[in-house]
């Protein structure tokens, strides 16, 4: 399974965004992390998007760790995100009962 994390916020905070991105935690070994890839608009501003791969097992755990890793950056003007679990067709099916 994988949470993608969506990450926003206006371009005037890219520079404080950096400098805390370059002091945040390492994460732990059950998360594989791909990204963050980088867009922006002028009227969005930019959006971050990144992919951690872990074991179902380990969803509870996995959202506290990427959320607090995310917490490094409130009070960064402008700065909003959201985590999503996404499951493999086979594993949604299987929570439906099909």
């Amino acid at each position: 399974m994988v949470i993608i994390s969506n990450v926003m916020y206006p371009p005037e905070s890219t520079k404080e965004i950096a400098k805390r991105y370059l002091k945040a935690p390492v994460l732990p070994e059950f998360l594989t992390k791909r990204g963050p890839y980088i867009s922006s608009s002028m009227t969005g501003g930019m959006n971050s998007i990144t992919f951690y791969e872990l074991d179902n097992s380990r969803l509870a755990e996995g959202l506290k760790v990427i959320g607090e890793s995310l917490a490094i950056y409130f009070g960064v003007p402008g700065y909003t995100y959201d985590l999503k679990p996404y499951f493999e067709l086979e594993e949604g099916l299987s929570i439906l009962g099909l």
